[in-house]
């Protein structure tokens, strides 16, 4: 395996340095800050990832106002409640995006939320007391237990909303594979554990949290883009 210290060199030149590169990193949330964010924010954020899957992002962003009123603030209790004639409706409503399967994810996982904030607290609680030397199990367990919160969905939930996580982009496979792993897609099983031992192995060498490994490789690699977006 190539060592991180290469890795992490490949994206100072690329980025412009200690200071360019900086504009790139995420910072993770404390496990305090992780159990703060309400069940109401994990139900809207899990929605957006969905609806934003295989979709224009921007067009996804520029409505999410009228989702947030269209779905009464994406509360779990309310949404689990909404009878099959209010979702017919909802599916009808223009200021959303009309895509009946995603939308009929909401109360999918708005139960699944509940069912964890029953047993946790809240899922807030959940996430944060989650280890991130084994986020491949909890990516299982929102794929398993979640509706379409399987794959990078499942990764850009955690992620947004400041879990310690890697996201398997394209550039961060590519700089995991170029590094001399033996993965494809990164999808199967024996993939992810070894996709799961490499990030273990780079924080226990350097210290980063998993969000900063991650993002690294994706800057160490493809397309070069001097600004961070915005």
């Amino acid at each position: 395996m190539t060592s991180f210290t290469r890795i992490h060199e490949r994206a100072l030149r690329r980025k412009g340095g200690t200071a360019g590169l900086a504009g790139w990193l995420p910072s993770p949330r404390t496990p305090q800050q992780l159990e703060s964010v309400p069940d109401d924010r994990w139900l809207s954020e899990m929605t957006r990832c969905i609806f934003q899957a295989g979709f224009v992002w921007r067009v996804v962003d520029q409505k999410w106002s009228d989702f947030e009123k269209v779905f009464f603030g994406f509360v779990p209790e309310k949404m689990v409640l909404v009878p099959p004639d209010l979702w017919e409706s909802i599916g009808q409503d223009s200021r959303i995006i009309r895509n009946m399967q995603k939308i009929m994810t909401v109360p999918r996982n708005a139960q699944f939320i509940l069912d964890i904030a029953q047993e946790y607290g809240s899922f807030g609680r959940f996430v944060a007391q989650w280890p991130s030397d084994n986020l491949i199990g909890l990516l299982d367990l929102l794929r398993k237990r979640g509706e379409r919160l399987g794959g990078n969905t499942g990764m850009r939930v955690l992620r947004n909303l400041g879990k310690d996580t890697f996201v398997l982009s394209q550039d961060v496979l590519d700089c995991l594979k170029d590094a001399g792993l033996d993965i494809n897609k990164g999808t199967t099983k024996r993939e992810l554990r070894l996709i799961q031992e490499t990030f273990n192995q780079w924080h226990r060498e350097t210290g980063l949290p998993y969000c900063q490994l991650s993002r690294i490789c994706s800057c160490s690699m493809d397309e070069n883009h001097l600004e961070p977006p915005h």
